[in-house]
């Protein structure tokens, strides 16, 4: 009997749908290849499921999630909804999401294609063998501590626990143990409280449970500027949730275009949210020339991550190189062009298209 997989998709707005259908179409691709299969559910969540229920995440929606193996997840958010004095906006559905769901470890990974090495503004030799995963820790911290707003005066409080830090540090650091073997822990612990125990717990716990593995203690930033000078030397990259908010759009950047970077927000089980980290551009949503391929590698994620099925991730990431290699861009990606290569500018569809023909190749 073939591996059966419950996975809700939530396309959501903009550019969203397109995306999450050529990804639904590619997983649909794999289970002629492999032994599994995929029962898909589709439900409202953002702006839409603002017009249509009131909520950015119907009840419907949350218990759909709450019974997946894996909640695929498009993009919300448009001008339509960007008044920012109503009290419900598109975003709101997602960070409910997350927080009811447990995820508290989101995982970006940026790797450089080669073939795509001219769209950064880095120098290639700058690039050359960059293979970073930033771990960016989801629940807490300054964004959901204790704070107040007013016309005179307004805090916002930067609050973690031991407990916080140490399972976002442990699913960073079996990370790190998984691949290169060397994790930094990015902090403000010459200034802030926090971040010294932040610190503190990181020491202990690498000291403890993960002797292998390489740490060492890097200053926001100090970081910042790190991560534009010296990116290969990074493995896996840990942080809190304002500081991993900053590094992790930062760290996208140095792939030259965010339509081809995917992610994943993982708990303590098995069941995860995967979705690019674009958003919904509402610029070009309907044209039908939005990057599908940040979506289709969190679907990749998805595999590896929450199914357990790792020949099938490789698969769809072999695919995507093959795609690139045959020179297939879509327009985000039009001036990537090498020396003596050619390359085709293609739609959504059609790039989902070439990736799936690529499936089946080994």
């Amino acid at each position: 009997m073939p591996n059966k997989y419950h996975i809700v998709l939530l396309p959501g707005d903009g550019i969203g749908p397109e995306v999450v259908t050529e990804t639904r179409k590619t997983l649909e691709a794999l289970t002629s290849l492999f032994d599994l299969t995929f029962d898909f559910s589709e439900y409202l969540v953002g702006g839409i499921a603002i017009d249509e229920t009131g909520s950015p995440l119907p009840d419907d929606t949350l218990a759909a999630c709450e019974q997946a193996d894996a909640v695929l997840f498009g993009a919300v958010g448009g001008p339509k909804w960007a008044d920012p004095t109503k009290s419900v906006q598109p975003e709101q559905g997602l960070l409910k999401l997350r927080k009811a769901l447990g995820l508290y470890a989101n995982l970006r990974p940026v790797k450089i294609f080669p073939q795509l090495i001219a769209a950064s503004s880095l120098r290639p030799d700058v690039l050359a063998g960059v293979d970073v995963l930033v771990v960016r820790e989801l629940t807490g911290g300054i964004y959901f501590g204790p704070r107040q707003e007013g016309s005179e005066e307004a805090y916002d409080t930067l609050f973690y626990t031991r407990p916080e830090i140490e399972r976002v540090v442990r699913v960073a650091a079996l990370a790190a143990r998984g691949r290169r073997g060397k994790l930094t822990s990015v902090d403000k612990a010459n200034v802030l409280a926090s971040s010294r125990l932040w610190r503190q717990t990181v020491v202990r716990l690498m000291t403890d449970e993960f002797p292998d593995v390489a740490l060492e203690h890097v200053l926001v930033d100090a970081m910042t500027m790190h991560l534009i000078r010296r990116p290969a030397d990074f493995d896996v990259i840990v942080s809190g949730n304002l500081f991993g908010d900053i590094i992790t759009d930062e760290a996208a950047m140095l792939a030259g275009s965010m339509g081809m970077l995917p992610s994943a927000s993982l708990g303590d089980g098995a069941r995860g949210l995967y979705e690019p980290i674009h958003g919904s551009a509402p610029d070009i949503a309907g044209q039908g020339v939005a990057n599908p391929l940040a979506t289709i590698l969190s679907a990749a994620m998805m595999l590896r991550h929450s199914l357990d099925e790792e020949d099938a991730a490789r698969a769809i990431e072999n695919a995507v190189e093959r795609a690139l290699d045959a020179g297939y861009r879509t327009p985000d990606l039009a001036n990537t062009a090498l020396p003596d290569q050619t390359i085709e500018v293609v739609g959504t569809r059609a790039m989902g298209e070439i990736v799936r023909s690529h499936l089946a190749q080994v």
